[in-house]
């Protein structure tokens, strides 16, 4: 197994994660990840995109240090930096994940 590159942790900013964060199919793929590892297969099943744009919006997490890619073969293991990001931005990743969780509520009830 191998790590694709990724920032250390002492190189990410809050404009890279808040710009990161900016895209709604990233804000998917993040909130997907909150409950533990995935492959990019099922972490994209259900995210209407073409599989070089997933691929696209996969590294720009990476690179912005919100997750981590370790290649296995042909398979992708990618996971939030969960520890990283609550250390260096307390509270910002539960922040995120609550107001998505919100507005997906939202949505829901204005549907019904």
């Amino acid at each position: 197994m191998r790590e694709l590159p990724h920032p250390p942790a002492e190189n990410i900013t809050l404009a890279q994660l808040m710009h990161a964060l900016s895209d709604p199919a990233r804000l998917e793929i993040v909130a997907r990840l909150a409950d533990g590892d995935e492959t990019c297969l099922p972490l994209g099943t259900g995210i209407e995109l073409h599989k070089s744009t997933l691929s696209h919006h996969y590294r720009v997490l990476r690179e912005a240090g919100l997750t981590r890619t370790t290649v296995d073969g042909r398979t992708r293991l990618i996971r939030l930096r969960r520890d990283d990001l609550d250390k260096l931005f307390p509270g910002l990743l539960d922040a995120v994940l609550h107001a998505l969780t919100s507005q997906s509520a939202r949505r829901t009830s204005a549907a019904s």
